[in-house]
């Protein structure tokens, strides 16, 4: 058996345990009277946590959808942003941590500069209902996305905030139709993305993903052991939160199919939830010849998580992929 190469060294760069990237906007504590002054319907949904201090209850659903309507209107200026009831409600600082880690990586090829504006194009894989990759990146960078899913109503849902937010010429939705494939049929000849970004299902079955839905709903009970936790989990369709074999098997597919498209895409990427299954990635890239391999780590307070980011081209190739397209 041949010998596998040494697993590439995660990045901390630009991050300290527990703080969000520095160009996040979500520093610190939220100014709840701001909020509320932005959006008026807040008000109802803010509490006085057990330390005294303003908060929502992030057990209720309907808080953390007008919580996060808010915070896209005050930072972003999303003025319009509604998803469907039981689809998933992002943190939208993790979020936003993403990008703004990918338009480092993107500087990294680029002399330090993050490239800006529409020449950029990147493609959402699993876009959701929430459409959350494409606002922030495009408010944040000015980039120009596609945003995918497998959905219709997800498609349906991410299409009307699109056109309520009037970024039609800035961001793309397209449904892919084909359960088996993820790039195949939706990248189409002539497309090119200096990105890839996908925050995969982790769940391998509906069980598995209502037993932690279950834990998280009893994680935020614990403020109040009297709590009456609600039966459903906190949102999210099938797709979106399991799939056969779960994370290691849906990221497995997305590394092989990368391969088909590797002169079309300058960086793919992927959320790795579960660290055991790093080594699976590795493995993976390495047998279809990935050129070079980032490990990016994240932390949202005590929440640790990370992406792991992969390019077919050599040097020389990004180079001449900069300059063509980039400049």
């Amino acid at each position: 058996m041949p010998r596998q190469p040494a697993p590439p060294k995660p990045s901390k760069a630009d991050s300290a345990k527990g703080q969000l990237h520095p160009r996040n906007r979500h520093q610190g504590r939220y100014d709840f009277p701001a909020l509320i002054k932005s959006s008026p319907e807040l008000a109802a949904f803010v509490i006085i946590n057990p330390y005294g201090k303003e908060s929502i209850d992030f057990a209720n659903p309907a808080a953390v959808k007008v919580f996060n309507r808010a915070l896209l209107k005050q930072f972003y200026g999303i003025a319009h942003w509604d998803i469907p009831a039981d689809y998933l409600c992002p943190p939208i600082p993790g979020r936003a941590d993403y990008l703004h880690y990918l338009a480092d990586m993107l500087a990294s090829c680029n002399g330090k500069q993050i490239p800006r504006g529409g020449n950029i194009r990147a493609l959402d894989i699993g876009v959701g209902a929430n459409c959350i990759y494409p606002l922030l990146g495009h408010c944040e960078y000015d980039w120009h996305f596609v945003g995918a899913d497998i959905a219709a109503e997800a498609i349906a849902s991410a299409s009307a905030i699109v056109k309520a937010n009037k970024l039609d010429k800035a961001i793309e939705l397209r449904q892919q139709t084909d359960s088996r494939q993820i790039f195949t049929g939706l990248i189409n000849a002539g497309d090119y993305f200096d990105l890839t970004l996908c925050n995969p299902p982790f769940h391998a079955s509906p069980e598995e993903a209502t037993r932690g839905s279950t834990r998280k709903w009893r994680n935020l009970g614990k403020l109040d052991p009297k709590r009456k936790l609600p039966v459903l989990n906190f949102g999210g369709q099938a797709a979106e939160l399991w799939c056969k074999g779960g994370e290691a098997e849906f990221v497995n597919r997305l590394i092989k199919e990368s391969a088909e498209h590797a002169s079309q895409v300058f960086w793919f990427s992927t959320l790795i939830s579960k660290a055991g299954n790093l080594g699976g990635v590795y493995s993976a890239l390495s047998k279809v010849g990935a050129h070079n391999v980032r490990t990016v780590e994240m932390a949202q307070g005590q929440k640790q998580s990370r992406f792991v980011a992969w390019t077919f081209l050599t040097p020389e190739q990004q180079k001449d992929w900069v300059k063509a397209r980039w400049k």
